[in-house]
């Protein structure tokens, strides 16, 4: 009996510990704001290095807060887990009438490297890379040759990686390659945001750590089942495989899901996913690491505003971007067993990272208090698997 009370106090403590961080509220932490030089700040992308160093990035659109606006690529860093930031420094600065944007940033196996790919105009990709924690970059090295590589396939005149971070496998005979996530359009001015549409998404990648890069097969295309399908995240399952999420503006308000063995080719025809709500907007994608309180994870992330009254039987593609909801699922996306609210207010476009502690880091666009406008500011939240898990069944599988 001793020795059972032994082993209860310090399980009693763990639980009691887990209670306690499972009942606090994530704090609101502004990273990007406006101001007065800026029209807005939108598109956030964020990493952690092994280390634990937060990188943290928007696009601050300077001339309007659309797409085809001048921006600045900013970026900003955190040693202390978010509590306070380095003033923000541009690592991309814009060029009249030539948008810069598309943040897509990873972190290297090897510890030392962060890998970052944008566009400008989108008309060309580059790559640069920092090995000092996001001190300091590399200059631009342009490569959109993999681009080109999709025609006469496909004749984009526009392209885009991302946005927000990309992956590098970890499994198999192709660990080590970085895998991109982009999307192409062939403008069509005809339609209602023509500029981006109609779209495709597929993938480019690299073997040698960013020295070269090349193109992946078109994973969908626009049809009328699946509509101009765009911004897509991916991760890596456990059992290698890489498996897309895809944004679109099919009828059925719900995300795509793709699986390819390699995250280049042999892709799976994309399903709509019900269990994930799409109001046409980014979302995030990331894999939790399994410890003592829970399984491995995938988390999800965007708006869920598919309960908002005032868009039932509306004829409409899109809906509002509020109510940010993280779902997560412990059976590799098949489904999404714990859901729960971050921001229940305007919401959009958002980013995940997990630090070396097992903290989970949101960064994501808010236009609170701006009047409606597209004013937007990017705030970041950080919780752990406790507080998504709180109260509810999926808390109690460990594994």
């Amino acid at each position: 009996m001793k020795n059972r009370h032994f082993f209860l106090y310090p399980l009693l403590s763990l639980l009691t510990a887990f209670s306690v961080f499972a009942q606090s509220t994530p704090e609101q932490i502004p990273v990007f704001d406006p101001g007065t030089t800026y029209a807005t700040t939108r598109i956030p992308a964020l990493v952690c290095t092994k280390k634990g160093t937060l990188l943290a990035f928007c696009e601050a659109r300077v001339t309007g807060a659309g797409d085809w606006a001048d921006i600045d690529l900013l970026m900003r860093r955190s040693a202390d887990g978010g509590k306070t930031w380095e003033e923000p420094v541009v690592i991309a600065p814009r060029e009249a009438k030539r948008p810069t944007s598309n943040i897509t940033p990873i972190v290297d196996r090897d510890g030392k490297t962060i890998h970052l790919l944008y566009q400008r105009n989108y008309a060309n990709a580059y790559y640069i890379k920092s090995t000092d924690e996001g001190k300091t970059w590399t200059e631009p090295k342009d490569i959109t040759y993999a681009f080109e590589q999709f025609r006469p396939e496909y004749n984009w005149k526009v392209l885009a990686p991302g946005p927000g971070h990309a992956i590098q496998l970890e499994k198999g005979k192709n660990k080590g390659r970085i895998v991109i996530p982009i999307w192409l359009c062939e403008p069509n001015p005809k339609i209602p945001g023509g500029d981006h549409r109609p779209s495709c998404v597929a993938t480019v990648y690299s073997d040698d750590a960013g020295k070269t890069w090349k193109r992946g097969a078109i994973v969908v295309n626009n049809s009328p089942e699946m509509v101009n399908p765009s911004e897509n995240v991916a991760v890596e399952l456990t059992d290698g495989r890489v498996m897309l999420n895809i944004r679109s503006e099919s009828a059925p308000h719900q995300r795509l899901v793709a699986y390819s063995p390699d995250g280049i080719s042999n892709w799976t025809k994309p399903v709509f996913d019900d269990e994930l709500f799409d109001p046409v907007c980014m979302a995030s994608l990331i894999r939790i690491p399994g410890d003592r309180t829970h399984k491995t994870a995938l988390l999800f992330v965007n708006p869920d505003s598919q309960a908002d009254p005032s868009m039932l039987n509306v004829a409409n593609n899109f809906r509002k971007r509020q109510n940010l909801m993280a779902k997560v699922s412990f059976d590799e996306g098949q489904s999404w067993s714990i859901k729960k609210v971050l921001e229940p207010e305007s919401a959009g476009y958002s980013d995940l990272a997990v630090g070396p502690d097992g903290t989970i880091y949101c960064l994501y666009e808010t236009n609170q208090n701006s009047g409606g406008t597209w004013k937007y500011r990017v705030v970041l939240k950080k919780f752990n698997m406790a507080w998504l898990m709180d109260g509810q069944a999926e808390a109690k599988k460990i594994h």
